[in-house]
C-alpha cells in the first residue's frame, strides 16, 4: 500500500507534510486525526507511543514520527526536486533549515499554545502571550535574515523545508502574534506559498473538503484499517 500520513486537525504542523506529498507527486493516503482526542486513544498509541502527529506509515509497515524525519523521508524520494544529494552543501543546508524550523521557529509558538489553554487564568495567559509574541518576532527576524537574496529557504528551488514552513507560519496569524508584512523576505516567500496549489489543497483537506489536488492523493483511511499494516 502507499505511504499513509496521519495528520492532525485543527492547525496541525502535519500540514507541511501534506504539501510535501503533493509536491512529490507519488501515490499516498491520509488518516485524519482529531487533536487531542484521537491521539489519546490506545489505538493511536500503537502507531506513535508519543501520541503526537504527524506520523508516516511507510510501505514496509514502519511507523515514522517527527516532522523532520518525515520530511527527510519525502525528500529522499525525489532528491532532484524536494531535497538534495547526500553530501552536497545544499543537503547540509536543508538539514540545518529543517532543524531550525523544527526547534527555534516551532518552539517560539509554545507559550502561545499554552496560553490557548489558559482561558481560566487571564493573568498567566497575558504573560504567556507576551512571551510568545516576543519569541515569534525574534524567530521571524532570524528567518527573514536567512532569506536575504534567496527565493526559497534552501538554494534556488523549493524543498521540503518550504513545505514545512507553509504549515508553521500560519500560526502567526492564528495567534495574532506578529505582522508578517514587517519581514519582507519572509513575507514574499509566504505569499508565494499561500497561492501554491498544494498549499490550497492542504487547507481544503484540513477543512474536511474533497479537493482534487495533484491526483496523487488516494483517499482517507482509518486507524482500524491500518492496524494490520503496522510492522511488529
Amino acid at each position: 500500500m502507499e505511504p499513509v500520513l496521519f495528520y492532525g486537525v485543527p492547525q496541525g504542523c502535519s500540514f507541511g507534510s501534506i504539501v510535501a506529498l503533493e509536491w512529490l507527486g507519488q501515490p499516498y493516503r491520509l488518516a485524519r486525526i482529531n487533536m487531542p482526542e484521537d491521539m489519546q486513544s490506545d489505538l493511536y498509541a500503537r502507531f506513535n507511543p508519543v501520541r503526537e502527529t504527524p506520523v508516516l506509515l511507510l510501505e514496509n509497515g514502519l511507523s515514522l514520527s517527527e516532522s523532520a524525519a518525515i520530511l527527510s523521508n519525502i525528500a529522499a524520494r525525489a532528491p532532484d526536486r524536494l531535497g538534495y544529494p547526500a553530501g552536497s552543501v545544499e543537503h547540509e543546508r536543508l538539514n540545518q533549515m529543517l532543524a531550525f524550523l523544527n526547534t527555534t521557529f516551532f518552539a517560539a509558538f509554545s507559550p502561545l499554545w499554552a496560553a490557548y489553554e489558559m482561558a481560566e487564568n487571564p493573568p498567566v495567559q497575558r504573560v504567556l502571550r507576551d512571551q510568545g509574541r516576543a519569541l515569534v518576532a525574534k524567530a521571524h527576524a532570524q528567518l527573514d535574515a536567512m532569506l536575504e537574496g534567496r527565493d526559497w529557504l534552501v538554494g534556488s528551488r523549493r524543498s521540503v523545508a518550504d513545505a514545512y514552513l507553509s504549515g508553521l507560519a500560519r500560526w502567526a496569524q492564528y495567534h495574532k502574534a506578529v505582522d508578517q508584512a514587517a519581514y519582507p523576505n519572509l513575507s514574499r516567500l509566504l505569499r508565494k506559498l499561500d497561492s501554491d496549489p498544494a498549499v490550497i489543497f492542504a487547507r481544503a483537506i484540513e477543512a474536511g473538503e474533497q479537493p482534487q489536488g495533484s491526483g496523487s492523493f488516494r483517499g482517507h483511511v482509518t486507524l482500524e484499517e491500518l492496524l494490520p499494516k503496522l510492522a511488529a
